[in-house]
């Protein structure tokens, strides 16, 4: 009660919509910085001179470092200060983003890479919590955390985008220069706004960060293999394994931890822990149609890359469009019905992406997938981040949040592999021209996203009703 006092008369005394501001905007620029690489990959190829299998460590160094120290960043904020561990993120971030746009070499870039994901672990789950804790009022956190939600979906679709115009009018290297004013002026507000939640004394959970960290780590980089190399790869099989071993001696440390990095009453909440499973469960699916239809525009419709982008427009105007909509639809139905209609719309939106070939055209099937993802990204996730942080107390909120995203990230990368192994495989079983390959491939990988989708509906069938009231 007391640290919600001292938060409220903190972002009394300051400016609210100035430190909204900042914590939205960074949450955007981390997004951002994922899809916008994508775009530029081809380009960062010839003028870096990376090999085929060393290009992919742009997007995987990043990727492997961001969800290894998740949960460690987050805890860590919550125990030495989230605004502290905010601006250090940030800040690393930026230089990183900087030192990155001035690489001369593939093995420069890569190390900027590992820095920027240092720095977005660092910055990520405690921009979630400082969200949680700042904005206590119960409609004024739902509320934000609504803004949060549609920010972090509709991100990846204006990445698209923004990274179509920087890389086609400014090259490649724009891309990452964009991250440093941001991120200077974020590191100025935040400075200057954000409040600083009061410290308790604590040990940071030492046996709990080492197998969180490596365990998630070694999760990732087994899927990364397992979509680069195949699942029955001896490093994909070890890495798996490992992973595997060492989550759950992360479970059994944590089980025994007085104060645990990862608190597990934090699943003892139903609706929490479901909202849990399909913060997992929703990138496994929903990614897949970024990246093979990114493909599938350039390689089968032979759209420029920046038309690529503006092609994903429908999707981001209606992520956006539902953030308007969240708190109210929340407020009136509860997050069952607006989970439900969010993850049967994405099923849809997966289920028309079966039917694409070599000769659909952008409309009319193509336009209507991408509203139906529209609509079902925004409606199916923004109550996720309510559900989870809403109700979770202040001395746990950077835990949650840290566990929200490293879900988030693991789910992704599992998606990412399991979907290309069954595009590989569908693309040989398919024979024909090349393009009738890749298309079949593409249908059988959004068919394979589309029942995993409907896993999503199972979920949400089990939250408990009533008003999200926070």
């Amino acid at each position: 009660m007391t640290t919600t006092l001292v938060q409220k008369s903190r972002v009394d005394r300051t400016r609210p919509g100035l430190v909204l501001f900042t914590l939205l905007t960074c949450q955007l620029m981390i997004i951002l910085d994922v899809t916008v690489m994508n775009v530029a990959l081809p380009h960062i190829r010839t003028d870096l001179d990376f090999s085929p299998t060393g290009l992919s460590w742009v997007m995987n160094s990043y990727t492997l470092v961001f969800g290894g120290l998740l949960l460690l960043g987050g805890r860590a904020g919550d125990l030495f200060g989230r605004r502290r561990l905010f601006l250090w993120g940030t800040t690393l971030f930026t230089l990183a983003s900087l030192a990155g746009g001035l690489a001369p070499s593939a093995g420069w870039l890569l190390a900027a890479r590992v820095l920027q994901g240092i720095g977005g672990a660092m910055a990520a789950p405690n921009t979630l919590a400082l969200l949680t804790t700042t904005f206590a009022e119960p409609k004024a956190r739902i509320r934000v955390l609504a803004l949060f939600s549609g920010m972090s979906s509709a991100g990846f679709a204006i990445g698209l985008i923004v990274g179509g115009l920087l890389t086609e009018w400014f090259g490649w290297r724009s891309v990452l220069f964009i991250n440093v004013p941001f991120g200077l002026v974020i590191a100025v507000l935040a400075g200057r706004y954000l409040p600083e939640a009061p410290r308790r004394p604590a040990r940071l959970d030492l046996p709990g960060a080492v197998t969180a960290t490596a365990g998630v780590a070694a999760l990732v980089y087994g899927f990364i293999s397992a979509a680069s190399d195949g699942w029955g790869a001896a490093g994909t099989d070890i890495f798996l394994a490992l992973g595997v071993v060492l989550l759950a001696a992360f479970l059994a440390v944590e089980s025994r931890a007085p104060q645990p990095l990862l608190p597990l009453g934090l699943f003892a909440d139903r609706n929490r822990a479901a909202a849990y499973l399909n913060m997992f469960l929703g990138p496994m699916a929903g990614m897949s149609m970024f990246f093979f239809l990114t493909q599938y525009l350039q390689d089968v419709l032979g759209m420029s890359s920046l038309a690529t982008g503006f092609a994903f427009l429908p999707t981001a105007v209606l992520m956006f469009t539902m953030i308007r909509f969240i708190p109210r639809l929340l407020a009136r139905f509860g997050p069952k019905p607006v989970t439900l209609t969010g993850t049967v719309a994405m099923v849809t939106g997966l289920v028309l992406l079966t039917r694409l070939s070599a000769d659909t055209g952008y409309f009319p099937l193509l336009f209507v997938a991408m509203v139906a993802m529209g609509c079902g990204l925004g409606l199916a996730f923004s109550p996720l981040n309510v559900i989870i942080m809403s109700t979770v107390s202040a001395e746990e909120a950077g835990a949650a949040g840290g566990a929200l995203q490293t879900l988030q990230q693991t789910g992704g990368a599992l998606g990412l592999a399991v979907l290309v192994t069954v595009f590989g495989t569908a693309a040989r079983a398919a024979g024909g021209s090349p393009t009738h390959a890749l298309v079949g491939g593409m249908t059988a990988a959004f068919a394979a996203a589309a029942v995993i989708a409907a896993l999503t509906v199972v979920v949400a069938l089990t939250f408990r009703g009533g008003r999200a009231t926070g």
